[in-house]
């Protein structure tokens, strides 16, 4: 992990900053950054600038903008900039639950944090709890950890046990015989998570049969899975930090791999920058689309692959 200076291999970098592997090579042969070096075993090395740089661009890219634009300004310019974007949000004193929730992480008290979230879940209920609570604790947590307010340790706590709470939450949902049969999963590379159980949630409180792959399913394996579990609707996550290309690739390719009469459906602020989408595609850039794609489906389900 270290030489003379403090240096992170490609694992380390994936980790500490929520860029697949995939992405920082795309990215070094695209852009020329970052630029690691190579130790002995030809294994790539990343300065501990590097980290930074990486970690900030991440952030932004959550906020909407494009790696392109952002790759090739330092590390004070991107701080600068994530000041004019994030501070202003921040001036408004945070909802209690924000507060409490955060305090909690910087506490290290996982105990009290699962009760925390599990007593939001009992009170509000499922959908409130994900539209309600869940959407904008994820970003006053990602905006924490940007800042320096929180380590990384503890936004993986944070990703955790709200997975956790979420789960049970599920599991707990009588599996009745509604309509759509749906699959969801995401794609190689994808290892993003939160976004495809937010959803299941939402989808099987309405009475959706959801069977869920988790994440990183290959294609083919996905294309039987439609098959095995007769499904009606495939539905598939994309997080900020998937490259944008690939995303689109990957959605068209699973829109060749399955029948046309299976309405696909991919979510995540990423398809909000799609310029072009297959015919059969329905995007959900915002959490709450799910429960407009549902109900759009039942109504007609032949037409629910529109855009």
């Amino acid at each position: 992990m270290a030489t003379e200076e403090t240096l992170f291999n490609i694992s380390a970098v994936e980790r500490e900053t929520g860029l697949s592997k995939d992405v920082l090579r795309i990215w070094e042969r695209r852009y020329g950054f970052p630029r690691p070096r190579r130790d002995e075993n030809a294994e790539r090395q990343y300065t501990a600038e590097e980290l930074a740089r990486l970690r900030t661009i991440k952030r932004l890219m959550d906020t909407g903008l494009r790696p392109g634009k952002l790759i090739r300004q330092s590390l004070e310019e991107l701080s600068v900039l994530a000041e004019k974007r994030i501070r202003p949000r921040r001036e408004v004193p945070p909802p209690a639950v924000e507060s409490d929730v955060l305090g909690l992480l910087k506490g290290h008290d996982a105990a009290a944090l699962h009760a925390a979230l599990s007593g939001l879940l009992l009170r509000h209920g499922v959908q409130r709890f994900v539209l309600e609570t869940v959407a904008p604790l994820n970003r006053a947590v990602g905006e924490a950890w940007m800042h320096g307010d929180l380590q990384v340790f503890e936004e993986h706590l944070y990703s955790e046990h709200l997975q956790l709470v979420l789960r049970s939450a599920v599991n707990a949902m009588p599996r009745g015989q509604g309509t759509p049969r749906m699959l969801l999963t995401t794609v190689p590379g994808e290892q993003h998570g939160i976004g495809l159980l937010m959803s299941e949630a939402l989808l099987a409180s309405e009475g959706a049969q959801c069977v869920s792959l988790g994440t990183q399913t290959p294609f083919e394996d996905i294309r039987r899975g439609v098959l095995a579990y007769k499904t009606q609707v495939l539905a598939v996550s994309f997080s900020t930090a998937f490259p944008l290309r690939q995303a689109g690739d990957a959605i068209a390719a699973l829109r060749r791999a399955v029948a046309p009469g299976v309405a696909l459906w991919a979510g995540g602020a990423i398809t909000r920058r799609l310029r072009r989408t297959p015919a059969g595609v329905r995007l959900l850039p915002d959490i709450a689309d799910v429960l407009l794609a549902l109900q759009a489906w039942r109504v007609d389900p032949g037409a629910s692959g529109a855009r």
